[in-house]
C-alpha cells in the first residue's frame, strides 16, 4: 500500500461561505468543486488519500472583525455556511480536517487542522507515507497559499492545481503574487487534467 500512499489530494475550504452567495464569497469559487470532485473520485478509486480542510470558527473569534480580526463572520461551526459546497462530492473515505476552531486561532494553513480524533494533517500524512500533495481549493491568496507554503517548509513536494483554485484579491494582483510566491517556494503549477492517474506517475 505504500506506493499507493505516496501522494494525497488536499482540497482546501470549498465551503458555502467562500462561494457565491456566502458570507465571504470568492468570485467563481464554486467552479472548483466539480474539478476537485472528479479528481477525488480518481484518488479514492486507487485507495489514495483525500483530505478536505474546512474553516470551523466559533461564533466569537479573534479572526472576525468583532474580535479585532479582518474578516466578517464566516464558516461558523455547525452553520450552513460552514458546510462543503453541494457540488463538492467527497468520497466516503475523505479525511475532514477542521481548522480555526479555537477562539484565538486564524486557521489559514491546512496543517493547523485536525480530524475528529485530534490528529493533525502532518501526522496523517506521515502515517500514510505521503510525500507529494496535490492541492486545490479556496482561496489562492490565503488558505491555499498558507497550506502550500507550510507544506514546502515541512519538506513535502507540492503540485498546485491552477484551474481548481480561485483567489480573493482584496488588493488587485494578490492571487498572482501568491502564485509566484508558491512557485518560488518550490510548488509545481499544474492542472487537474495533467495529474497522472496513479501514484507511480507523480513527482514524489
Amino acid at each position: 500500500m505504500a506506493s499507493m500512499s505516496a501522494r494525497a489530494l488536499v482540497i482546501v475550504d470549498v465551503q458555502n461561505d467562500f462561494c457565491p452567495g456566502g458570507a465571504l464569497p470568492v468570485a467563481e469559487g464554486d467552479r472548483v468543486a466539480p474539478l476537485l470532485s472528479a479528481l477525488a473520485r480518481r484518488f479514492a478509486a486507487r485507495a489514495e488519500l483525500v483530505l478536505a480542510t474546512r474553516d470551523w470558527h466559533p461564533e466569537a473569534s479573534r479572526h472576525f472583525k468583532g474580535g479585532g480580526g479582518p474578516w466578517p463572520p464566516h464558516c461558523v461551526q455547525g452553520s450552513a455556511g460552514a458546510r462543503f459546497h453541494p457540488d463538492l462530492a467527497l468520497p466516503r473515505e475523505t479525511v475532514i480536517l477542521s481548522k480555526g476552531a479555537a477562539a484565538d486561532a486564524d486557521g489559514y494553513s491546512g496543517f493547523e487542522g485536525q480530524n475528529d480524533a485530534g490528529e493533525a494533517m502532518d501526522e496523517i500524512l506521515q502515517r500514510r507515507g505521503v510525500r507529494t500533495l496535490i492541492v486545490g481549493g479556496l482561496a489562492t491568496d490565503y488558505c491555499v497559499r498558507a497550506t502550500v507554503l507550510e507544506a514546502r517548509t515541512r519538506g513535502y513536494q507540492v503540485e498546485l492545481l491552477t484551474d481548481a483554485i480561485r483567489g480573493v484579491d482584496l488588493e488587485p494582483g494578490n492571487s498572482e503574487r501568491a502564485l509566484a510566491e508558491m512557485r518560488l517556494a518550490g510548488a509545481r503549477l499544474t492542472t487537474v487534467a495533467q495529474v497522472p492517474l496513479g501514484a507511480e506517475g507523480s513527482s514524489a
